[in-house]
């Protein structure tokens, strides 16, 4: 759930959530981004938890999820919390989010959505497809692709050390958003 924004949207938006996040400083955080008041019904549900492993939650009992994983190791967000996918290789990372779209496969509801937000990586000067190797980890799951949407980035933090690292040749500057639908 990273610092919360999505629940932030949802409770202003009255609808009921869950976030998860294996990182209970992002927990903490969301908390703490929580605490403002408006005129709302919705429960919003948070928990320190792995996404692969979602038992709390009853099959086909979700109606959209929205997920921004990390992008392997590129952004660690922990330094050893069992589990945390940012401190995973590619090719670990992948293979922890063959369980992580299962997991959102299940607790959807038939004719539901899921929104990935990812995007890709560059390792020693080439492009690495990140982002379509994890659409493909949902593909296998039995998800169907509905949408791929591209979205540009800008005005970002690091944008100034991207463009240091690769001579301002070739950014990445974009990511994607697959919407699937069970």
């Amino acid at each position: 759930m990273g610092s919360g924004t999505t629940l932030v949207e949802a409770k202003l938006l009255n609808r009921n959530a869950i976030g998860v996040d294996i990182n209970l400083q992002s927990v903490s955080i969301s908390e703490t981004n929580l605490q403002f008041q408006c005129e709302t019904k919705s429960k919003i549900c948070m928990r320190k938890a792995n996404a692969a492993d979602l038992d709390f939650i009853k099959d086909s009992s979700i109606d959209f999820i929205c997920t921004h994983p990390p992008y392997a190791d590129i952004i660690k967000y922990s330094q050893d919390i069992e589990g945390d996918i940012s401190l995973l290789t590619y090719e670990d990372f992948l293979k922890e989010m063959i369980p992580v779209a299962q997991e959102s496969y299940r607790v959807l509801k038939k004719g539901k959505r899921c929104a990935v937000m990812i995007g890709d990586m560059r390792k020693r000067g080439k492009v690495v497809p990140l982002g379509f190797r994890v659409m493909d980890r949902f593909l296998q799951a039995g998800f169907a692709i509905e949408e791929i949407i591209i979205k540009k980035q800008h005005h970002c933090r690091s944008t100034k050390y991207w463009e240091k690292q690769n001579n301002n040749f070739l950014l990445l500057e974009h990511e994607y958003i697959f919407v699937f639908q069970k």
